[in-house]
């Protein structure tokens, strides 16, 4: 099915089930120059206390900071079954040694990150650098092991083209990639459908092949509950139901969370 007609079928996806189950996948995000031990604390009550005041809601899915949170959010945090994201690998530029990457993720670790995002060193992937590109990818995938899920931020608005997202998209799968990610939301161009869309048949494609299921999270730019159900509806129609559990798809956000919470 072509996109165009996907995005079309979203509006038959807009229901209060939909819209539940999207809660329950956010991955409510802070990643402000401004965050604090005491912003992140503040951060973290709110998940607190829409477990309480919410109790017909899931719980999203994730909280994700800054590495140098996730002891805070680990003490903090009283809803189990959430999980503590950090971005890790100097984000949002990925531009700094593998040495620091890998410290900065173990770092991480250690404080309670149950889940690592990465961005791809995009500028050693546009000079054709694959190689080192998936070195980068297998060595941050070794510091977190099998028990932390990591996700590779492709950037996709700086790869600009199809043919480099569906490159992106298969080298960070075949380097050992739980998820692929759209965007950092700290460039111009974050998630969009075309993006996604491309993501999508690159994970079926590597699942048709390997045989392992890789998911999917799209960040940046999500803001309004359409944004969401036309990520959801893609899925649905080029993954199958199947890629529409927690385990699977994520939206990186936080203002998602209240409009989501407003409307149900």
């Amino acid at each position: 099915m072509e996109l165009k007609e996907i995005i079309a079928k979203a509006v038959e996806n807009d229901t209060a089930d939909v819209k539940r189950f999207l809660f329950g996948s956010i991955e409510y995000t802070t990643l402000k120059c401004t965050d604090s031990e005491q912003s992140v604390m503040a951060f973290v009550e709110n998940v607190n206390r829409w477990d309480n005041e919410q109790p017909d809601l899931p719980h999203p899915a994730t909280i994700c900071v800054y590495p140098c949170f996730a002891e805070i959010v680990n003490e903090c945090l009283d809803v189990e079954g959430v999980g503590i994201a950090c971005v890790s690998g100097s984000f949002p530029s990925s531009q700094t040694f593998l040495e620091v990457k890998t410290i900065e993720t173990a770092l991480a670790i250690k404080d309670g990150a149950t889940e690592i995002d990465m961005v791809m060193p995009v500028g050693k992937f546009l000079c054709g650098d694959y190689e080192g590109v998936t070195d980068e990818i297998k060595e941050m995938k070794a510091v977190c092991g099998e028990d932390v899920k990591l996700k590779v931020i492709l950037e996709t608005g700086c790869l600009v083209t199809e043919e480099n997202i569906r490159k992106a998209s298969m080298l960070a799968m075949e380097a050992g990639a739980d998820f692929i990610k759209t965007s950092t939301g700290k460039e111009k161009v974050s998630a969009t459908p075309e993006a996604v869309y491309v993501m999508c048949q690159c994970i079926k494609e590597y699942y048709e092949k390997e045989g392992r299921k890789v998911g999917l999270k799209p960040a940046g730019g999500i803001s309004t509950s359409m944004d969401a159900i036309i990520y959801y509806t893609i899925v649905k129609e080029v993954l199958g139901e199947e890629w529409l559990t927690q385990e699977l798809f994520r939206l990186g956000t936080s203002r998602l969370a209240d409009v989501l919470i407003k409307e149900l």
